[in-house]
């Protein structure tokens, strides 16, 4: 019997990449030198995505599969896979939710205390042999900051609970207050940016939340301010954090997401009070590979005409 076709959209996983080539005819659309031509020539074959935060599953790539029964997105994010274009093709859509959680707030966590306590400043510090001649200049605490948080829902409790455990007041800002948080819920983000010291941001990326950190939230958070992002990097109005933080407006950020990744404004690279990662969130070999299975799951479910582990259509 033949494998059923499926086309990867981009390197994620070479656990689950070995997955899908051994159950699977699998396609990857990356190793494509001419995308259009060889989307022509195999798209009657292909009947599964498995897209990620890179690559996901526009309007265009779904459109031109005229046999595709399903997107199985390698991410809890859905921003890069066109869902109103897979609703008016009856195309199954699917995520790999929870799995992830725990590893995107434990990040947040991370990051907050590697630039509160300067983490990476005291390790070049050290290296740099600059210890011998000198001492290091004092970082600040994170106990007992009040914590905002902008999107409270798997990962933003999870961030909750954690913030809460160093002894921090938490207040959040979301489309509407969550009756099973006993957290400070703020309707207006400018408040909430007011009334706290680190600014988390962990919402979906929709219309409503693009650029929803713009200079009036900066600026609310203001010169003492810490700005953590492990949601998408247009959750931010890039140039004006990069001004911010160029102009002694906010104190510092810790970024795991940018506006146009991989590209990441230069004049951070120079700043000893921004944290940077490569959009890490929730790379751990253990949940890579919780992933990794959820999305074999969905896809055998589906063309074993089961119900979906985790749908989102």
């Amino acid at each position: 019997m033949e494998k059923i076709g499926v086309l990867m959209t981009s390197p994620m996983s070479t656990y689950l990449e070995q997955e899908l080539s051994s159950r699977f005819n699998l396609f990857k659309l990356w190793t494509q030198s001419c995308k259009s031509k060889f989307l022509q020539q195999n798209s009657s074959h292909i009947k599964a995505v498995v897209g990620d935060t890179k690559c996901g599953a526009d309007s265009e790539l779904i459109e031109s599969l005229a046999n595709l029964e399903i997107v199985a997105s390698y991410s809890v994010g859905l921003d890069k896979i066109n869902l109103d274009t897979c609703r008016d093709k009856g195309v199954r859509v699917t995520n790999t939710p929870d799995v992830l959680t725990d590893d995107v707030a434990d990040l947040a966590v991370g990051l907050i205390l590697a630039v509160l306590r300067r983490v990476c400043v005291g390790d070049e510090f050290i290296k740099c042999g600059k210890w011998k001649s000198c001492e290091l200049a004092l970082s600040s605490k994170f106990s007992g900051k009040s914590v905002g948080i902008v999107g409270l829902g798997r990962i933003g409790l999870a961030v909750a609970k954690r913030a809460t455990a160093f002894g921090c007041p938490i207040g959040y800002h979301s489309r509407s207050q969550k009756s099973c948080a006993n957290y400070k819920y703020y309707s207006n983000i400018i408040e909430l940016a007011t009334n706290c010291q680190i600014l988390i941001v962990a919402c979906s990326l929709t219309e409503e939340t693009h650029h929803i950190i713009n200079r009036k939230v900066i600026d609310a958070l203001g010169r003492d301010g810490i700005l953590i992002n492990i949601g998408r990097g247009a959750h931010i109005d890039e140039p004006e954090l990069v001004s911010a933080l160029l102009e002694g407006r906010l104190a510092g950020a810790g970024l795991d997401v940018y506006e146009n990744e991989p590209e990441v404004p230069e004049q951070l690279f120079g700043l000893d009070n921004v944290v940077l990662l490569p959009h890490v969130g929730s790379d751990t070999e253990e949940t890579s590979k919780v992933m990794a299975d959820l999305v074999i799951g969905n896809l055998v479910a589906h063309f074993s005409k089961k119900p979906l582990l985790t749908p989102v259509i």
